[in-house]
């Protein structure tokens, strides 16, 4: 599972570089801005995931695994609202502030995880 983590962590970071650079290139100012924010917080949260699968190499528990998850689903519902909404004008109403709470639960259950697991 921590390999998982590891490379669902990397195909983040692809992508969050992938839409940082087409908001760079490619989209107006006006929504260039909102695309470089949704990639911002994917690529910090790509490090995360990274973060969680390496210390689920360490680490007994399943606190890094659902902190790894929040990453994850967080980052769709965030990152991917912001991107649905960029590139067609349409707002995914809850699903983005959803993302949001859930990257925040991510960093309160990976704190909890770390702490709290005994090491290997």
């Amino acid at each position: 599972m921590a390999r998982l983590w590891m490379v669902l962590g990397a195909l983040s970071g692809l992508v969050a570089v992938g839409m940082a650079a087409y908001a760079s290139h490619g989209l107006p100012p006006e929504t260039a801005s909102l695309a470089n924010t949704g990639a911002s917080l994917q690529a910090w949260h790509a490090l995360a995931l990274l973060g969680c699968g390496l210390l689920a190499e360490r680490r007994r528990g399943p606190l890094v695994h659902l902190a790894a998850g929040c990453f994850l689903l967080g980052t769709l519902g965030f990152a991917g609202g912001v991107y649905v909404r960029v590139l067609t004008e349409t707002s995914l109403g809850p699903v983005t502030p959803a993302g949001g709470m859930l990257l925040l639960v991510g960093w309160g259950l990976l704190a909890a995880g770390a702490a709290l697991a005994p090491e290997r």
